[in-house]
This record gives C-alpha cells, structure tokens and sequence, in this order.
C-alpha cells in the first residue's frame, strides 16, 4: 500500500476537511460546525466548534465520540513528524 505524501500546508487542510466531515455527519446543525487549524513547528492543532446543542453528538457518553475522531485523526496523520491535536470547543 503506498501512503501519500501531502505538502506541509496540504496536511493541515487534509486533517481540517476530515474533522469537518465527521462532525457534520453527527450533528443537527451541520451549518454550525466551524473547524480552524493552528500549525506550529512540532504539531497542529484543529479546533472543532459546534453549535451548543450539538455538543453532546459530538463528545459522546463518556467522551467516546470525541476519543474516535481524535483517533481518526491521528491514524490518517501517521508518517507525519508533525503531532495532530483535535480540540472541541464551545
């Protein structure tokens, strides 16, 4: 299997399109979700904003949604050497 190998700046919009279409997916109010991304050197860091009432959908009992797309994300951004953090947020 050959894995793809994006540009740095094409692997932040890669992980942003994904935790965008996963939370749109589980959410009520898929015009609501906002998702922004912040590089640093060693890491990026996705920020996930959903509408209020769409929180719960989107973190699940016990944290278990949350906890899956993290690892989502974090299998779709193997091989990088940048670290993929997924923050939800109010």
């Amino acid at each position: 299997m050959r894995v793809r190998q994006y540009p740095e700046r094409a692997r932040c919009v890669v992980m942003k399109e994904l935790v965008k279409v996963i939370a749109m997916a589980l959410v009520d109010n898929p015009e609501a979700v906002e998702v922004t991304e912040k590089e640093t050197e060693k890491s990026i860091v996705v920020e996930l904003r959903v509408a209020p009432e769409d929180m719960g959908k989107v973190i699940g009992k016990q944290g278990r949604i949350a906890k899956a797309i993290r690892t989502v994300v974090k299998s779709a951004a193997a091989g990088d050497d940048k670290k993929v953090v997924v923050e939800i947020l109010q």
